[in-house]
């Protein structure tokens, strides 16, 4: 038997307060003066000056905002690449992405395709990425997708919506400052939060569980349960715990696999666009013929926190967008087997999956 050999993030900071050490640690890895370190950062911040001014600008480095309003797609990962490359004559000496699960998704692909050739949409699927990318660094300023640790990065391409996953994927460094999560919208905080959730509740019940996956499951879903059934606000407390509960979620997964919920949910966010914790909540929130205890702890937490979870999206779908659902659904294969085991297909036919999404 061969056993997978994955890559770790190797080096992290964390406390209140470090991202102030960012310049003190990418100025090793500085390429000389006119190699520039690109600053992918959450258009959200635009005119933020309390994180913008700490970014450590020097020589010729630039700051590119990116919006987070649609997921990740490769079109938009090969734009920022060519507008890259196009402005600099050197490669850059490092990404480094600032914001949620998708500037961390669009840092870890800009950085791959810097150095590999063709489109990103080229390299969704497992182990297709040949050359190591350039440095990148992940800062999350929200905790909960595991973007931070993950050896993949999601993205919706012209045919499917299909990680870049690969031994060259993780960031080189991560820095988690949990004073970064302040102002968080609420929604936002709650949906993101049930990302990792959910990321747990799919791997401790899967079927490719193993000790690995469950000792970093089961500590990031006790921190899950702190955050959301016994704390009444979004503390500093609560900040630091789901920052840990993310990193721990994201490893979790890395020897094992998500399941039922992320796999339909990457059909609606192919079909409709639908953001990605938003997807999964939607998504579980009906899956209690498949995870009986996460959902019952799930909608004690939607009601604890007073949260609307959209309903009706597929009311007004036509038969082709419910069959390009689901076969966006039934193409990612090692999430059913994980869910369901090998003989997966004999209970998620087209009929069964068509009849979920109408619950939706």
């Amino acid at each position: 038997m061969s056993f997978r050999n994955f890559p770790m993030v190797p080096r992290v900071v964390f406390g209140r307060g470090s991202f102030n050490q960012l310049g003190e640690i990418l100025e090793p890895k500085r390429q000389g003066n006119k190699a520039p370190f690109i600053f992918l950062v959450d258009d959200v911040f635009r005119g933020k000056v309390d994180l913008i001014s700490r970014i450590p600008l020097k020589h010729n480095d630039k700051i590119i905002y990116v919006s987070a309003e649609e997921e990740p797609k490769t079109i938009y990962v090969d734009d920022i690449r060519d507008d890259i490359k196009k402005e600099f004559k050197e490669t850059p000496s490092g990404i480094i992405g600032i914001g949620g699960g998708t500037l961390l998704d669009y840092a870890k692909a800009v950085a791959l395709m810097l150095t590999n050739p063709g489109s990103s949409a080229d390299y969704q699927g497992w182990d297709l990425v040949k050359h190591q990318g350039v440095y990148h660094v992940g800062i999350p300023t929200i905790s909960g997708t595991g973007a931070e640790v993950s050896r993949t990065t999601v993205l919706t391409g012209p045919e499917r919506k299909l990680g870049m996953n690969s031994d060259y994927t993780p960031f080189d460094q991560v820095v988690l400052d949990p004073s970064l999560l302040n102002g968080i919208p609420k929604n936002q905080w709650f949906y993101t939060g049930m990302d990792c959730y959910i990321h747990c509740i799919e791997s401790l019940t899967g079927t490719y569980l193993n000790a690995f996956s469950q000792s970093y499951g089961e500590k990031s879903l006790d921190l899950c349960r702190e955050v959301y059934l016994e704390k009444e606000s979004i503390d500093e407390d609560s900040q630091d715990k789901l920052m840990m509960a993310s990193w721990h979620g994201g490893m979790s997964i890395a020897y094992s696999q998500v399941g039922v919920a992320h796999a339909m949910s990457y059909g609606l966010s192919y079909l409709l666009g639908t953001k990605h914790g938003v997807g999964n909540c939607i998504v579980f929130d009906q899956l209690g013929e498949f995870y009986p205890e996460g959902v019952k702890e799930f909608k004690q937490m939607v009601t604890k926190h007073g949260i609307d979870i959209p309903k009706g999206l597929c009311k007004d779908l036509t038969d082709d967008q419910f069959d390009t659902m689901i076969d966006v659904a039934l193409s990612l294969v090692p999430l059913w087997e994980n869910a369901l085991g090998k003989d997966w297909q004999k209970t998620i036919t087209r009929k069964k999956l068509r009849s979920m999404y109408e619950l939706m």
